[in-house]
């Protein structure tokens, strides 16, 4: 049985301006997004319409002409919010390059992150103004000509996103020559538009060069497999810095659904019953935390037995096509807010027990893969041919093929097609290693099915990839850990904790280093001394980065003759000797 890659009829799109005038035409007054605002214990809610929500597009993308921005890069940093979706669009349908940083940045990475990307302007939420106003007074090498809060009134010290969108409303109506530049701005589909930069440190971290074309090749594709629809509701949960997190908004906003914004992590649950989520685009580690919430309740109600009994009858019935699973399990679904259908699930990989589990409660789970260089989606299951282990089939414009398969099938996926980026900002030698031929080389192993559904087996790359879906590269971290004088080298792995990893740093140190500059030492002092030195690290990369246990050693790590460490080798020594 041959299965398609594109089940759903969808639309062509000529640049992302195109994409959101056709879906406007389509969804003029449906509501794109809610807007919850509180203020002094009030709770708010705004429906902002496709029509409005393009106003504001144009709005904002006149202003930023008119402040001088035409061809700029604009940095955009803030939690999930409607303002950040604003900002996405109207820099990159006619103002500029878009730059979205990642949230959880400390201040050096912000710093580094603007002057590689050569940033002109800067948007952001009020939370880290302070750390704006820093950079702003103290750094020259960034330079930065406008800097926009997105919620507070013009200052003298910074722009006010609200009036900005009022001024170009104005010229808008004026029919200004701002307006028209940006209005009639002419669209180069193959041109960098966007500039993400990959998790890491400043100095290591790839700036990944994307495209229009990039995103309306892949929105559609993407859609043709997995279906949403004008009423669904989509709860934005995960950073939309990350292309996944990104993507999930324009997915959902061409289909003609609506896009609320997550609360925190500790409100997902109250979030999916106040606005009757029905489509959570997300990771792993939040589904299995569910799932083993609904198991935790289930055994303390003594509700096992009876929902597997529960589960094989549905089961029988589907197979003479009465599904009667989302009225079997009510209770479970209303647990999670009582209308959620569909799980969207990328970034690592899910046991398949518990997708399995969803999907026979009701809710729907489809597993997809990508990289952010390849915008990000390379395959995602179908949502009517489900195959449990697997990431789906490549998206229907995309040639994926495994490079040098073993006897079992397995080796390097690679990638060609029109949602490939365009290379590395910067960094010529680092996109000839992965862009050859017209290839992406994913650095990941994998192997197809007979039927052609594509399976992932692990990195060939030695990228930490936590439940929440976060890539931590090791070198990274082991080239700061490296600086410390005492210290000779250094491994980072995940070092494996329950159904987790942990970042964990084996340091070898200079044992000559140590006995001359600290006779008296004892393994204790040594020990606290390089914890101290580890938490000054810590603090100067993102939280998910920091290292959480450590291993002191004055063994060399085991290498091979041209003094490579044998990572997998040393890894899997370490984690025997310290069980």
């Amino acid at each position: 049985m041959k299965i398609k890659n594109d089940v759903y009829k969808t639309d062509h799109y000529d640049n992302l301006r195109d994409m959101m005038n056709k879906t406007t035409e389509k969804f003029s007054d449906k509501t794109a997004f809610i807007v919850k605002t509180k203020k002094e214990e009030k709770i708010n809610y705004r429906n902002v319409t496709f029509k409005e929500f393009r106003e504001d597009v144009d709005s904002l993308g006149t202003a930023l002409i008119s402040l001088g921005l035409k061809n700029a890069r604009v940095v955009v940093i803030s939690p999930n919010r409607y303002e950040w979706c604003v900002t996405y669009m109207a820099v990159v349908n006619g103002v500029g390059v878009i730059v979205p940083l990642d949230r959880s940045l400390p201040g050096n990475e912000m710093q580094g992150m603007l002057e590689r990307s050569q940033a002109d302007a800067i948007i952001f939420d009020k939370k880290y103004k302070e750390t704006i106003r820093e950079l702003k007074n103290n750094c020259e090498t960034i330079n930065i000509k406008n800097y926009i809060c997105m919620d507070d009134e013009e200052d003298g010290e910074f722009l006010s996103y609200s009036k900005l969108l009022e001024k170009g409303r104005e010229m808008i109506k004026e029919k200004s020559k701002n307006a028209e530049t940006y209005l009639n701005a002419e669209i180069d589909i193959d041109k960098m538009s966007i500039l993400l930069f990959t998790s890491g440190t400043t100095s290591l971290s790839k700036a990944v060069m994307l495209t229009h074309r990039n995103l309306i090749e892949q929105i559609p594709a993407l859609r043709a497999i997995l279906d949403a629809w004008p009423g669904d509701v989509s709860l934005s949960f995960l950073p939309l810095h990350h292309t996944f997190g990104s993507l999930g908004v324009w997915y959902i906003y061409v289909a003609g659904a609506t896009t609320v914004f997550c609360d925190g992590l500790k409100h997902i649950q109250e979030n999916l019953k106040e606005y009757g989520v029905t489509v959570l685009v997300t990771v792993p580690l939040l589904i299995e935390n569910m799932y083993k919430k609904i198991m935790k309740t289930l055994e303390k109600e003594g509700k096992i037995d009876t929902v597997n009994k529960g589960r094989k009858i549905a089961n029988g019935l589907e197979k003479l096509h009465i599904n009667v699973r989302r009225k079997l399990f009510k209770d479970i679904i209303d647990a999670l807010g009582g209308k959620l259908r569909i799980f969207v699930v990328g970034a690592a990989a899910l046991d398949k027990e518990i997708s399995k589990a969803f999907n026979e409660f009701g809710i729907l789970v489809c597993q997809g893969y990508g990289l952010t260089e390849t915008s990000p989606v390379v395959a995602a299951e179908p949502d009517k041919h489900i195959k449990y282990g697997s990431v789906g089939f490549p998206l229907r414009n995309l040639q994926v093929e495994i490079n040098e398969p073993n006897e079992e099938g397995i080796g390097e996926i690679k990638v060609k097609g029109p949602s490939v980026m365009l290379g590395y900002y910067g960094m010529p030698e680092e996109t000839a290693n992965v862009l050859k031929d017209g290839w992406f080389y994913t650095g990941d192993l994998g192997y197809f099915d007979k039927q052609g559904y594509l399976y992932i087996t692990g990195r060939k790359k030695d990228v930490i990839v936590l439940k929440n879906g976060k890539n931590i590269y090791p070198d990274e971290i082991e080239s700061l850990i490296n600086k410390l004088e005492y210290v000779s080298e250094t491994l980072v792995f995940g070092y494996p904790k329950e159904d987790d990893l942990i970042v964990t740093a084996k340091i070898v140190y200079n044992k000559d280093y140590i006995e001359e500059n600290y006779k008296d030492m004892t393994k204790e002092d040594l020990q606290n001394m390089i914890w101290t030195d580890i938490k000054q690290i810590n603090s100067t990369v993102a939280g998910y980065q920091h290292v959480k246990k450590i291993i002191i050693t004055n063994e060399p790590l085991i290498k091979t003759t041209t003094a490579k460490v044998k990572r997998f080798i040393e890894i899997k020594k370490t984690i025997d000797e310290n069980k």
